[in-house]
Formats: C-alpha cells, structure tokens, sequence
C-alpha cells in the first residue's frame, strides 16, 4: 500500500450568518483550522443580502486561503 501525500495549495471556503459577529467568528475559527495545514488568508470577498424569508440581512463571505510563502 503506497501513501501519497499533496500538500494543499489553495482552498477556497463559503461562510454566511444572519449577523457579523458569528461571521467573523466562524472565519476566525477556520483560519486557525487553516494553520494547521500551513495555509493564509489570501483574499477575502464580502456580499450582504436581504434574505426576505428570515426577514434579516444575510451576511456571506467568500475566502480564499493560500499556502505560506
């Protein structure tokens, strides 16, 4: 049995909440989950909506995270 190992290069990961503060938290959470595996924020891309049937604004994120250089 062969053991192949590939680093990660990229990831790219989806996050909404209907408030900011548990955004940025579960952001936050995956950032450190990500460091594990030697990976940075790269780039991070933010959409607000309002979603009419929780009556609220809904709050997306979109983050791309990159190997360490």
């Amino acid at each position: 049995m062969d053991f192949i190992l590939d680093r990660i290069e990229n990831k790219i990961e989806f996050f909404q909440a209907y408030d900011m503060q548990t955004l940025e938290r579960k952001i936050n959470d995956q950032v450190d989950n990500n460091k594990a595996l030697l990976l940075d924020v790269f780039a991070i891309q933010h959409h607000i909506v309002f979603d009419p049937n929780a009556g609220k604004m809904l709050y997306s994120a979109v983050v791309h995270f990159k190997v360490k250089s």
